[in-house]
């Protein structure tokens, strides 16, 4: 059995920091504000993922002047249709 260290921690968390760092700044908005930003980028790409536990919910991510913008969702959004839209399996965003 494997037993974590302090260093081993430290090491742990300084990686997650990093990988929290790489991902850059994540803005979380209202559905409402989401739509607007997406209005506003004529080449907007948006990330949809569906998913959920107990509940199906839908995610949704788009890059805007240098930040990425989130939203969630309990039904699917009307995403503007100048948008490239991927869907993708999974959202994970670092807590």
């Amino acid at each position: 059995m494997a037993y974590l260290t302090t260093a081993g921690a430290a090491a742990a968390a300084a990686e997650l920091a990093n990988a929290i760092k790489a991902s850059g700044a994540i803005v979380r908005v209202d559905n409402e504000n989401f739509r607007e930003i997406v209005l506003k980028n004529k080449e907007a790409l948006v990330i949809s993922s569906k998913g959920g536990f107990f509940s199906t919910n839908y995610q949704y991510l788009c890059s805007y002047k240098g930040f990425v913008f989130h939203t969630k969702s309990k039904n699917p959004l009307s995403i503007p249709q100048h948008a490239e839209i991927i869907q993708a399996g999974k959202v994970w965003l670092p807590s």
